[in-house]
């Protein structure tokens, strides 16, 4: 008899096991039954830019077009080269501004080719692309592996860009049509437990430092948004690579000797606002914020408001999708 009701425990345990197991893959396997083609919207705008056209222009038409990021088409190969993206308009800024009072010829006349011809020299940049018919979660891993926002969808036949993927549109899908599968149970847990997001050596921005500092960091550190601190490390602000592109639409990419609290005043209609999670929050209530309020991250404050962390999509998309496959340190 006892030597059943060791049997019955030990089924029992190895029964749990497997429960946890298949819990805990339930969006791995979500984004491996859904290709890339599934998540593009019945309609979306598209620009690209050939490599022939002024970067200042083609910076301006992201702004008049609401948009973050293009395709480059080179008509001599006759074929796609790359991405021009508010990282590109951060790299100039930061390369060629010297002061108010010098006027940055680099971005008035450089066309885009010239531009990755200089780029390019320090940095073994390609075009990252993927086929429709590949699942999304190869998406995720390509858009994590090389550390990158925007991955061009491009029909193999006819060599078209489709649709740019990006972290929110990918988790805005499963927000939508995941619900018709379980909820794993680990979403229920805090986020201070499941040590989802960065905690260490957190990027930020004193609301007296310069807008060229910010680039600066922004480059360095190769971050996509910046918490803005007073004196005590409070949050009173988010400077994002998207704010950037402000400079470009109200001509004052020519004073990066503002101060950060002048840069966060002049934002326009762009302006993402500062979402914050507190530690003790779950997985669940973080992700229904970011998607609810389009964001791309959330800062992690203590009840006084001091900065303690970033939770960005790609955190997520780790945490919830690469990691249960066997996959990690991808954003190390």
């Amino acid at each position: 008899m006892q030597g059943d009701v060791c049997v019955c425990v030990c089924v029992s345990v190895f029964q749990r096991r497997e429960e946890t197991n298949v819990d805990a893959t339930v969006y791995m396997n979500f984004m491996k039954s859904h290709c890339c083609y599934n998540a593009i919207p019945t309609s979306c705008k598209l620009v690209i830019f050939d490599t022939k056209l002024q970067v200042k222009k083609a910076f301006f038409a992201l702004v008049a077009n609401g948009l973050r990021a293009a395709p480059l088409w080179d008509s001599k190969l006759q074929r796609f080269v790359g991405m021009l993206t508010i990282t590109d308009f951060i790299n100039i800024l930061h390369c060629y501004y010297r002061s108010p009072l010098v006027q940055m010829h680099e971005l008035e006349n450089h066309k885009i080719e010239t531009w990755r011809d200089v780029y390019l020299q320090s940095s073994n940049h390609f075009l990252i692309s993927i086929s429709p018919e590949a699942s999304l979660f190869d998406a995720i891993y390509s858009l994590l592996k090389y550390k990158i926002h925007r991955l061009p969808v491009i029909d193999p036949e006819s060599g078209n860009v489709l649709h740019i993927l990006t972290h929110k549109r990918i988790l805005k899908f499963l927000h939508i049509f995941g619900k018709k599968v379980p909820k794993p149970a680990f979403v229920g847990k805090q986020i201070q437990e499941l040590g989802i997001g960065t905690f260490r050596n957190i990027a930020t921005v004193q609301q007296t430092a310069t807008l060229h500092d910010a680039l600066s960091i922004f480059v360095e550190r190769r971050v996509s948004a910046l918490p803005v601190v007073d004196e005590q490390g409070k949050v009173v602000s988010l400077y994002s690579r998207f704010d950037v592109i402000n400079l470009a639409a109200q001509k004052t990419y020519n004073n990066l000797d503002m101060t950060m609290q002048e840069a966060v005043r002049r934002r326009t209609c762009f302006f993402e606002g500062v979402l914050k999670c507190y530690p003790d929050e779950t997985l669940d209530t973080i992700l229904d914020r970011l998607v609810k309020a389009e964001v791309h991250r959330l800062v992690l404050v203590d009840r006084a408001d001091v900065v303690k962390g970033i939770i960005s999509l790609s955190d997520l998309l780790q945490a919830m999708v690469l990691t249960p496959a066997g996959i990690e340190a991808l954003l190390s």
